[in-house]
């Protein structure tokens, strides 16, 4: 059976694109399996304090995904005829995650809470992020997530007639891939508080920067585009954590 990109659920009169249907049910089911996390689990931040803190992770995730989309490609950006609505229309998970870290920081300094609060988020991510990852790739070359032409056995016709890498599919192995790695890992040793967090985000960092040479987009001069450059900054960021894991690596992990 072929499939035509993009995909669209109709419902009699009714049609929408799987994508926002996705996008959705990533968010939702993201967030509730994050209280029930945090109801199985005893939650060391103070209930208002968590409040701040989402709304912080919300509002940084918000503006930066908008941020870092719309400057993808900054040509397009700078001579829109409507600047607001091309910065509206285009996100990216890597603006959210680095600008909902920023922000996160900011309000915890704010509030004045000194633990880490990222570990309860760490596997609602994962689960949304895949989940969402399967409406990107219902959208084909209609977005900004597909990958370059290949040979490869498993490439796919995304819908212009040429194989290409199925981009959104291997971050969906990657990000099953990660999850499976943090409860094997988990079963045999304690990581010291917020070290889930930042193992996360490093290694999805790490993932999209390299991942992003077989998408196509614009590059700038020196051969990187927007998002790999937040990577780097993302990495930069935890180089701290870089190296205790290389070099001190009994300082991020403890035996049980």
């Amino acid at each position: 059976m072929e499939i035509t990109f993009p995909l669209v659920f109709r419902f009699g009169p009714f049609s929408i694109l799987a994508h926002l249907v996705f996008e959705v049910l990533g968010i939702a089911i993201g967030f509730q399996y994050f209280l029930y996390l945090r109801r199985k689990q005893k939650d060391t931040i103070s209930e208002p304090n968590r409040l701040w803190i989402l709304v912080g992770a919300a509002l940084g995730a918000l503006i930066f995904s908008r941020l870092i989309g719309s400057l993808e490609n900054p040509v397009q950006f700078f001579n829109s005829p409507n600047r607001l609505l091309y910065f509206y229309l285009n996100k990216t998970i890597v603006g959210a995650l680095f600008g909902g870290l920023i922000c996160v920081e900011i309000v915890k300094k704010i509030i004045g809470e000194k633990r880490s609060s990222g570990d309860l988020f760490v596997y609602p991510l994962l689960l949304g992020m895949m989940i969402g990852r399967i409406g990107c790739l219902s959208m084909g070359i209609h977005e900004q997530t597909y990958g370059l032409p290949s040979d490869l056995p498993w490439a796919l016709y995304l819908g212009d007639g040429i194989r290409r890498h199925p981009v959104a599919l291997y971050e969906i192995l990657f990000l099953g891939t990660l999850w499976l790695s943090f409860v094997c890992i988990e079963k045999n040793v304690n990581f010291r508080e917020g070290i889930r967090f930042q193992f996360f985000l490093m290694a999805y960092f790490i993932f999209r920067f390299m991942i992003d040479f077989i998408k196509p987009g614009y590059k700038f001069s020196f051969g990187l585009s927007t998002i790999q450059l937040t990577c780097l900054l993302g990495m930069l960021y935890y180089s701290r954590t870089f190296y205790q894991l290389f070099f001190h690596p009994k300082q991020l992990l403890h035996n049980k």
